[in-house]
């Protein structure tokens, strides 16, 4: 994944590429984990603007053609395992049985990969430094510490007054980036990204920052969130003439910046940003400043900071500010666009300034997504979680003898409730920190594979127990059923679920990458319904009516959308994209 150097334009994507498309999956592996490549991809052609790289590419030392279609089949074949890999027989069907007979969501827990499918995924992080000369490090270990929020690759861009670089990669931060990559990225100014795919499919191409070139000069954008009006701006900007290369919705943002007729600089990025809807917290990087954009209602987090030295840190957590020991300044509020600029310093401005909707932070944030650690909206993390814990102990108790978790994100929770409760909590349930996304599964099906392999019961906690045992959420069930029947086999004579978070009843569409509503557990069943299918003796959730009485007066600017189905911006584009279907670009290496 070496660093492309061209005038004015510097990019760099590791592509994974099978050697021809009738290859089998297997032979596929074998190839890519022998024969990595780098090339540039090849970036958009909007009216007037040039984004294009180029198409002679140096890969590595050696010379590779490389079908863009082909990289990501061979993608697809690699992260098969995340999509259901291994449950084509009757074997791994029968793993999703539930205690209830004649369970009404057996077809849907049939669907779910057992390690991938009953989880919210986290959405993405973004990272920027402005004027310090290790900015390429400091947003290499702040990305370390934002790794929670995505995993399918990570990226960093920096700016040297002059050229921009750029190395991105699938996989983890510490995957991706080395002593040698990061020796590529010169400058004091930064920008990064981590991760998860809520829209365009999980390959290189997608991974972002994203740069492109053109009259006024070299760009490059990182995006947290999901943009619910982006099929509507794409098909606009396609009939104009723009030609898309990833199926991600940070890349109309791009074009949108190209197509505009605005003369400075930030009126065609304040012009681009006020055509979008929905989510989205923008870092964005030119050959001198720093931007930082967050969507006029402020669903996903974005914080300043400053370091000793001067230098300016954004960071979609306060966790990322902790780690490079940089102060915590406040944050970047809705709508705001703060600008650090070499030549004219820090300026701050607001889209459409008179239109200022009450804020919609991702109330999720708090339950699951950031590090306990955070600072999020303005809230302790920790602080909300153990409040949930305590709310749960007060309208659900039952007679129990020790408290578990759920490890991690039900840690914090299960300690307010075992504080309210008076009951000891203890460590039930241990998780290996070592499973990656991809294992090699026994011969001989074992049953519940994958929960095992990521929890191990602890039996001297949980024989002739009654057990509580605190969880953040319920998506689709299918993991649920599991631990109550691990905690049973290790011993428990009685299992009670509490859930730190309402029932989830409908999808988010602000940069979650959620399952369709038909598949929440929760929308099709009622908690009595719920508990059966688990096979647990009781169940409840966190109230919603107790979760907007913690948040007082602050509870309107929350957006609890994916409980009461209260949408702020209605989404258009019910569809995500996840498949590419683009026609074979050939990239020929120098």
């Amino acid at each position: 994944m070496a660093a492309v150097q061209m005038p004015g334009l510097h990019g760099a994507h590791a592509c994974i590429a099978a050697g021809q498309r009738n290859s089998s999956t297997k032979m596929v592996r074998n190839w890519v984990s022998k024969a990595p490549c780098s090339v540039s991809s090849c970036s958009s052609l909007s009216r007037g603007a040039l984004l294009s790289y180029g198409s002679l590419i140096k890969v590595e030392g050696r010379t590779r053609v490389c079908s863009l279609v082909e990289a990501s089949s061979a993608s697809a074949a690699i992260m098969g395992d995340a999509e259901g890999e291994g449950e084509g027989d009757g074997a791994s069907r029968r793993e999703w049985v539930s205690p209830m007979p004649g369970n009404p969501m057996d077809g849907w827990l049939r669907k779910g990969d057992e390690r991938e499918g009953d989880a919210w995924r986290e959405e993405c992080g973004v990272v920027a430094i402005f004027g310090d000369p290790e900015a390429s490090r400091l947003c290499y270990l702040s990305l370390h510490a934002l790794q929670h929020r995505g995993q399918e690759g990570a990226g960093i861009v920096t700016a040297d007054g002059n050229t921009l670089h750029a190395v991105t990669g699938m996989g983890l931060v510490s995957e991706v980036f080395d002593e040698g990559k990061l020796q590529k990225l010169p400058g004091s100014c930064a920008i990064g990204h981590v991760r998860y795919a809520t829209a365009g499919a999980s390959v290189l191409k997608n991974v972002q920052p994203f740069v492109a070139a053109s009259r006024q000069g070299a760009l490059a954008v990182a995006h947290n969130g999901n943009l619910v009006n982006y099929s509507e701006l794409r098909g606009k900007l396609e009939e104009s003439g723009s030609i898309f290369n990833t199926s991600s919705d940070t890349e109309v943002i791009l074009h949108l910046i190209a197509i505009s007729q605005k003369p400075p600089f930030l009126a065609r990025l304040v012009e681009a940003c006020e055509q979008l809807e929905g989510a989205y917290s923008l870092v964005f990087l030119s050959e001198d400043k720093v931007v930082a954009v967050r969507d006029p209602h402020g669903f996903r987090p974005l914080v300043m900071g400053m370091k000793s030295n001067g230098a300016y840190v954004f960071a979609s957590e306060t966790c990322a500010l902790d780690l490079i020991e940089a102060e915590y300044v406040r944050e970047v509020q809705p709508g705001e666009v703060v600008v650090v600029d070499k030549n004219e310093g820090f300026s701050s401005s607001f889209l459409m300034p008179n239109v200022r909707p009450t804020p919609q932070a991702c109330i999720f944030e708090h339950i699951y997504f950031a590090q306990p650690n955070s600072v999020v909206f303005g809230r302790s993390v920790y602080d909300s979680r153990y409040e949930y814990g305590r709310i749960l102990a007060a309208t659900a108790p039952v007679e129990c003898d020790v408290v578990i978790a759920i490890p991690d994100s039900g840690v914090v929770a299960a300690l307010g409730y075992s504080a309210e409760a008076k009951v000891p909590f203890q460590q039930g349930l241990i998780r290996s920190h070592y499973v990656g996304r991809t294992f090699i599964e026994p011969s001989q099906k074992i049953r519940d594979f994958g929960v095992k392999l990521k929890l191990a019961p602890v039996a001297h906690v949980l024989k002739g127990k009654r057990v509580v045992v605190i969880d953040d959420s319920i998506v689709r069930g299918t993991t649920s059923i599991k631990i109550v029947r691990l905690l049973k086999e290790a011993g428990a004579a009685e299992v009670h679920m509490r859930i730190a978070s309402p029932p989830i009843t409908g999808s988010c569409y602000y940069g979650v990458d959620t399952p369709s509503k038909e598949e929440l557990i929760s929308h099709r069943l009622n908690v009595e319904e719920t508990r059966k299918v688990l096979g647990a003796e009781s169940l409840a959730f966190l109230p919603l009516e107790r979760l907007r009485g913690m948040l007082g007066d602050e509870a309107p600017k929350f957006c609890d959308a994916c409980f009461s189905g209260a949408y702020a911006v209605p989404p258009r584009d019910l569809t995500k994209f996840k498949e590419e279907k683009l026609k074979p670009v050939q990239i020929v290496a120098a």
